[in-house]
């Protein structure tokens, strides 16, 4: 038996124009779910110029909107490495009907209609480029069946590659579909800010804006909702979710545009998803490992006439232990003790439990200026990195690099897997580019972090290894 849903008593007629929530109708919430994933949306026929920031161009149809899984295309596109990856999304919501009352411009009634939703195939086709000509060259064609069949036999013959991917699409010229599209939006956006201005979240999974309208506190919300400018629940009314009330059209407003360069924590995971891990060759990593024995014996060497004294220093000032041994995770997440000499206080810890609310990080990693838990001599071996030499055993070891991500425990790491899979993938280094890079901006730091890990697995090489050393001895020297 088909199912029926029964439309609500006040049924809009056909829209002429589509409703909005903070501004934005179903198309664009679409398109700005994508971009908060570092996704540009480019459709044939249209003039809106393509921005330079994004990282990846979905290629779709004037009417096709879609909701997928991103990882396993970015896997693809970044491991195969096509010219364009054409996705074959299928499965689709069940088949339902609605009836609906038609009006007409008076609110008098028409007839009664039934919607059976979208008449697009089981399938629908997108896809997806790094390359910001192809999408240019997307918006000069007409999207048309030919033009896919063409833009699929010239890739085949430079590096085309297609892959099946369960997910939903709708078509833009259904109401049902629409409103289908911006329920699953309203379930599965669990940040709509990332790029739209305006919403703030009342209660877990409640926005609205904050122009006007809103939920009183009395109202119970089963579910997510999203509420719309000029839209209120009061009372003891129940919301019943996924939900979105949409804008009072007398008080729509202008959404602003998405900033592409301000799009950090989302397009970060997609970055990090998309780096080349693992393709390094056998003969880079092998002369790497011989260089870092070679580095690291040398530097030992090198350094020994200051062990007597630093350990003197750290055992009149707070006695034992020496060394402190951090547990940090390797390649593949295996664990190590990262060696230092110990610059904290035997009772850090206990001090950081009562300094909880002081960090001034703004990831999983604790910092704060003039960090109580650190000796007098603890800040001159860190302000010098002395207290960083019994690293150089981690090196021989095989547990650490001189040049590679920052070594961190496997609680900072659970913060964002595509990155963790990403800086895992290498062993970690003494020294690195977010330690040569990093602006010390307030809120920046972790964002930067994710940033030059990711940069630096992306674009290894002896000659990037070379310039960060000697950046690092630059800061070191003081020049």
């Amino acid at each position: 038996m088909t199912a029926m849903v029964q439309d609500s008593p006040a049924v809009r007629p056909a829209r002429a124009e589509l409703p909005t929530v903070w501004g934005l109708d179903p198309v664009q919430l679409h398109d700005r779910f994508w971009a908060a994933r570092g996704v540009c949306v480019v459709r044939p026929n249209d003039q809106t110029p393509i921005p330079q920031r994004a990282d990846l161009f979905m290629l779709t149809d004037d009417r096709t909107l879609v909701l997928f899984p991103l990882r396993q295309a970015v896997d693809q596109l970044y491991w195969v490495k096509p010219e364009v990856l054409f996705i074959r999304l299928r499965g689709r919501p069940p088949k339902v009907y609605r009836e609906l009352i038609r009006q007409d411009a008076s609110a008098r009634f028409l007839k009664f209609e039934r919607d059976y939703g979208t008449t697009a195939g089981a399938t629908a086709r997108v896809a997806l480029t790094r390359d910001r000509r192809v999408a240019e060259l997307w918006q000069t064609t007409d999207g048309s069946g030919k033009v896919w069949r063409e833009l699929r036999r010239q890739t085949r013959q430079i590096r085309g590659q297609t892959v099946r991917i369960v997910g939903q699409h709708y078509d833009r010229g259904s109401d049902h579909d629409l409103d289908l599209l911006v329920n699953h939006l309203v379930e599965r956006w669990r940040t709509p800010t990332a790029t739209i201005d305006g919403p703030r979240e009342l209660r877990p999974g409640v926005w609205a804006s904050g122009a006007g309208g809103g939920v009183e506190p009395s109202v119970r919300v089963v579910g997510r909702a999203w509420v719309g400018v000029g839209r209120e629940v009061s009372g003891q009314q129940t919301l019943i979710g996924p939900a979105v009330l949409w804008d009072d059209p007398s008080r729509r407003p202008v959404p602003s545009r998405v900033r592409w360069g301000q799009i950090d924590s989302t397009s970060a995971a997609v970055a990090a998803a998309r780096v080349d891990t693992g393709r390094a060759s056998s003969h880079r990593r092998a002369s790497k490992r011989v260089f870092d024995i070679i580095f690291a014996s040398l530097v030992l060497l090198a350094t020994l006439p200051l062990y007597p004294l630093i350990l003197l220093a750290i055992w009149i000032e707070d006695g034992r232990p020496f060394f402190f041994g951090h547990r940090r995770e390797t390649r593949g997440g295996r664990e190590f003790p990262c060696l230092k000499f110990r610059s904290m206080r035997k009772d850090a810890d206990e001090i950081r439990a009562r300094l909880g609310n002081a960090n001034q990080s703004d990831g999983p990693q604790f910092f704060i200026s003039n960090d109580p838990r650190v000796t007098r001599v603890g800040c001159f071996l860190r302000r010098t990195n002395l207290d960083e030499l019994p690293q150089f055993v981690n090196v021989l070891l095989g547990h650490m690099s001189v040049v590679g991500p920052r070594p961190s425990p496997r609680n900072e790491n659970q913060f964002c897997p595509a990155w963790r899979e990403a800086r895992l993938s290498v062993r970690p280094g003494i020294t690195g580019l977010w330690q040569v890079s990093r602006t010390r901006r307030q809120g920046f730091d972790f964002q930067e972090w994710i940033r030059f890990d990711v940069e630096y697995v992306e674009k290894a090489s002896w000659l990037l290894d070379a310039k960060i050393i000697l950046k690092t001895c630059r800061v070191m020297l003081g020049v």
